[in-house]
């Protein structure tokens, strides 16, 4: 058995609880299934990040593609932030605490932007609804004051693209999420 909950904080964001068998062998767990999200399209895309303790990726939003994220070892702190302005949760923060210690998955809809803190060294894999688009990918500073300093790393190891991304104000309308979301 599966517990899927909404988060409880952003609207269309799931949360997945696998159940875990675990026996003298080691552990097993189906990280994802289709039918866990109705609502949502077909995952076409597969990718593994590994990142060192440390490092901060994000925030990185789309407007037409959605992710689901599944740490497979080490610890992060994830961070969503909904940019939809017709979501009844526009403008919400949450973070969660991903990986061995809550060995959950997350479904990220399209307008919600992303990013995670390694507080280990990490592998997440993730999949996506849409393939590779350099035009749908976005994103704002990882450090905006908006944020309210939610991140738990004090120095980051931040890439030079996260760190030149441009805060939310400076982002162009045209490039943030409009009309009625879709999960």
């Amino acid at each position: 058995m599966v517990e899927q909950t909404t988060s409880g904080v952003l609207q269309d964001v799931i949360v997945i609880h696998p159940e875990a068998h675990i026996d003298s062998r080691g552990r097993f767990q189906e990280t994802y299934r289709r039918s866990w999200f109705p609502l949502g399209r077909e995952m076409v895309q597969g990718s593994r990040s590994d990142k060192i303790a440390g490092s901060l990726v994000g925030l990185h939003y789309h407007l037409h593609q959605a992710d689901y994220w599944y740490i497979v070892n080490g610890t992060a702190q994830v961070v969503l932030y909904d940019l939809r302005a017709t979501s009844s949760t526009y403008d919400k923060l949450m973070d969660l605490e991903m990986g061995e210690s809550n060995p959950v998955g997350v479904f990220i809809p399209p307008g919600v932007a992303h990013g995670f803190a390694t507080l280990t060294d990490i592998t997440l894999t993730y999949l996506v609804d849409g393939y590779y688009n350099p035009s749908d990918e976005h994103g704002i500073r990882w450090n905006d004051p908006r944020l309210d300093d939610i991140w738990h790393l004090s120095d980051p190891v931040v890439s030079e693209r996260d760190q030149t991304n441009p805060l939310l104000a400076d982002v162009p309308s045209h490039l943030l999420p409009y009309g009625t979301p879709r999960t």
